[in-house]
């Protein structure tokens, strides 16, 4: 019989669509191989790939081929029994258009939550980065890692993490190092904006006011200020080292000098001829 068919999560949804938009369509051996996204589809077979995309693409486009070969047909005559034939397909039709919509809502839903806390999470992963430090970057499972000790995630963050680490490369915000991230020299400085020609100066000067109270200005400023607040903590953290390490070597000096004291007085004894008794 085979393996019963598990329930597609998000994650493999999401690890499906960026593979198809990596290798291309049909391409489902080399999706399966690659490294980033093995992870989640290393359960799925070829078939279950090509079947999963072509759903994904019905539910995306609305009423594929396969729906369109089962719509009845209107015949010129009818009779008694074409009513019963009829009414059956017509549920079928409607219960699997029913999940279809509520797919199609829910990555609506997801992606507009995505789009409204995009600055916040992306801050999140700067503060990540600045904090792990690791020479040739981090993964996305070590910075989700990071994240969930310190913050309130909802459930699909996964999928939203790998999302918005792929924005962040494309913008050339973060380095990719093989499967790793890494924060890229100058990530937090803002664009600058063309200077204007001599006749549009008034029109040019509104567009640069509205695009300084822009989603990308915020998001940027967002970032260097998580940023500041991650180089702010790691500098607390080494000083209050410092602090620890000076009190560890201010206490090994007043025991040095009192075991100096004691070995003066006993040797002072002893010149004089006392018994001196050591416990």
């Amino acid at each position: 019989m085979g393996n019963p068919k598990q329930k597609w999560t998000s994650e493999e949804e999401e690890a499906l669509r960026a593979g198809v938009a990596k290798h291309g369509t049909g391409k489902w051996k080399n999706i399966q191989r690659d490294p980033e996204f093995n992870p989640f589809l290393f359960s799925r077979s070829n078939i279950d790939l090509k079947d999963k995309w072509r759903n994904m693409s019905v539910s995306a486009g609305g009423q594929g081929p396969r729906e369109k070969s089962r719509t009845p047909k209107s015949k010129p005559n009818s009779d008694a029994n074409a009513a019963p034939v009829s009414t059956p397909q017509t549920s079928t039709q409607t219960s699997i258009a029913a999940p279809v919509a509520r797919d199609t809502s829910s990555d609506v839903v997801m992606e507009d939550s995505s789009k409204s806390c995009g600055p916040k999470y992306t801050a999140m992963i700067f503060e990540a980065l600045s904090a792990l430090k690791e020479p040739d970057g981090s993964d996305a499972s070590a910075i989700f890692s990071y994240i969930e000790q310190r913050h309130e995630l909802p459930q699909n963050f996964r999928r939203l993490l790998s999302s918005r680490l792929r924005r962040l490369v494309a913008q050339e915000k973060l380095e990719k190092i093989q499967n790793c991230y890494k924060l890229k020299t100058g990530a937090f400085l803002g664009t600058k904006t063309p200077t204007p020609k001599q006749k549009d100066i008034r029109p040019k000067q509104l567009q640069s006011t509205g695009y300084m109270i822009g989603g990308d200005t915020v998001e940027e400023a967002a970032l260097a200020a998580a940023y500041k607040v991650a180089e702010a903590e790691n500098k607390s953290f080494v000083a209050a080292e410092a602090v620890k390490e000076a009190e560890r070597v201010s206490k090994m000096a007043e025991d040095t000098d009192s075991l100096l004291q004691l070995a003066k007085e006993v040797f002072e004894k002893c010149s004089q001829g006392e018994n001196v008794l050591m416990a």
